[in-house]
């Protein structure tokens, strides 16, 4: 799940100066879920700058705005509504985003109403959790499936660090290390050999950006 909070209104406000008329497009996947692009928050979003004097003429959630094919659909039922704005403005992640300009027939200005902050879980009590950094050369089956790039303040492959005190990280003493938790799986899954087997160091060539995978033909 892409993790993302809604931006200060004073922010959007800003962009949207010299704008009256406002289309809305939120999401409902995650940003649904992180209560930063569903349709309840568009409604709050739609209350608080039509009080600041502007009109919204109307909005849209569609289930997953960065898949193409969607994102189109409920663009093309609202076309009447957004050609008659002056601008829309997007409550869902960067991705989210970049779709609906990139799939917007209406030369309309696209403005940001969310800051991407990472891919995450979501725990028992609600919690929003970074779990993983999406890094193209996963490391989990080696680690107890648990990341070290991702949970680790210094992304070690071979840990811990000298740093570690009573099991808490030296960068946060609140936080577990992330290399005891890992010898702990793996001791629980009569797999700590693989501490033994000293990691090479990571290959960020699979990181080089932007990354895809193309259609089958």
């Amino acid at each position: 799940m892409i993790i993302t909070k809604q931006k200060e209104l004073k922010e959007i406000l800003k962009h949207l100066e010299g704008q009256s008329r406002v289309f809305l497009i939120g999401c409902g996947e995650c940003s649904t879920t992180c209560k930063t692009g569903g349709e309840d928050d568009i409604k709050r979003m739609k209350e608080l700058i039509e009080k600041e004097g502007k009109t919204v003429t109307g909005y849209c959630v569609p289930a997953a705005p960065c898949i193409a094919a969607k994102v189109k659909l409920e663009l093309a039922k609202n076309r009447k509504l957004i050609e008659s704005s002056d601008a829309i403005l997007v409550m869902a992640c960067g991705l989210g985003i970049q779709s609906v300009k990139e799939n917007l027939r209406a030369e309309k200005a696209v403005h940001v109403g969310c800051d991407t902050l990472f891919m995450g879980a979501i725990d028992s009590s609600g919690s929003f959790l970074e779990k993983c950094s999406a890094c193209g050369d996963c490391v989990l089956e080696l680690t107890g499936l648990i990341c070290p790039i991702t949970r680790c303040p210094k992304s070690l492959l071979n840990g811990p660090c000298g740093g570690q005190d009573k099991g808490k990280c030296e960068v946060d003493k609140n936080r577990d290390c992330t290399w005891i938790l890992i010898y702990n799986e793996l001791k629980k899954q009569g797999k700590l050999g693989l501490l033994k087997e000293i990691k090479a160091p990571k290959d960020y060539s699979k990181l080089t950006k932007p990354r895809e995978i193309r259609a089958s033909a």
